[in-house]
């Protein structure tokens, strides 16, 4: 045997399994895995994940994510894949497996074999990002880590209006990040709305991908042209300019959550 199909057979004997992840975003630095250096500041949420899957396996495992999410953001449903070398645990066992492991702050809810080319991240055809805005005058305590408060209730109408020009191919160089290193500006939007949940109003978008920071720039820029009373239209001329300057405050990060993660093979 050639060692290519010698490790095409070791290849096709591993498990690919996908998992849905939940996690409070307030003490990482994001998700992606950052060099070690000893600081909690690194503390990533990729990197306590393949911990414990090294601790499993006895050998380092790659955690593919479906996106990165930045400082302080949470995730309801992000997803994430890993090669298996474990035949003894069925598929679905990985969830109290790892959640053994894990601390607190992050909960695998769901684990599954899928594909052996299956990808979470060039598999994903869309993702949505909710963000919650919280409109009480006095905010529950424990509410404050995961909602911007905003101390009143906004023009849900005139919001509409203007998150109505998300839709469709669209260039989001108006609310590029300084420091973006992706190659093309523009992303496919499937829709965005502004909708109350008791004491909150809640703002989901959803497209097939999101620049680096693009969601809270869009609501920061949003929130800040409704209560300045401007037209929606100011919003549209604003996106077609596709001049960073024109872009409202950036949302704080703490109401930012990634919530779902799509895929038409599952």
């Amino acid at each position: 045997m050639t060692m290519a199909m010698k490790r095409k057979n070791e290849s096709e004997a591993l498990r690919n399994i996908l998992l849905i992840i939940s996690y409070d975003g307030s003490r990482f630095h994001g998700w992606q895995a950052q060099p070690v250096r000893g600081c909690e500041e690194d503390r990533t949420v990729q990197g306590v994940i393949e911990s414990a899957l090294a601790k499993m396996h006895g050998h380092r495992v790659p955690l593919i994510g479906s996106g990165r999410t930045d400082s302080g953001v949470h995730a309801v449903g992000q997803a994430a894949n890993f090669y298996t070398d474990i035949a003894s645990i069925p598929e679905d066992r990985f969830v109290p497996a790892l959640n053994s492991l894990l601390p607190r702050d992050v909960r695998i809810l769901s684990s599954r074999s899928v594909h052996p080319d299956f990808n979470a991240r060039f598999s994903a055809r869309g993702r949505t990002y909710r963000y919650f805005l919280n409109c009480a005058l006095t905010p529950f305590a424990h509410e404050i880590p995961y909602s911007w408060h905003i101390g009143r209730r906004p023009d849900l109408v005139t919001l509409n209006r203007m998150a109505a020009y998300l839709c469709g191919e669209i260039d989001f160089t108006t609310f590029t990040a300084a420091g973006d290193q992706s190659p093309s500006r523009c992303r496919y939007m499937y829709g965005a709305s502004f909708f109350p949940e008791g004491n909150k109003v809640v703002f989901e978008i959803s497209a097939n991908a999101f620049l680096w920071k693009m969601v809270r720039s869009l609501t920061g820029t949003l929130l800040h042209l409704e209560k300045s009373g401007a037209a929606p239209e100011v919003f549209k001329q604003i996106l077609d300019e596709r001049n960073r300057s024109l872009a409202g405050p950036t949302a704080p990060a703490e109401g930012l959550f990634l919530w779902h993660v799509r895929y038409d093979s599952l």
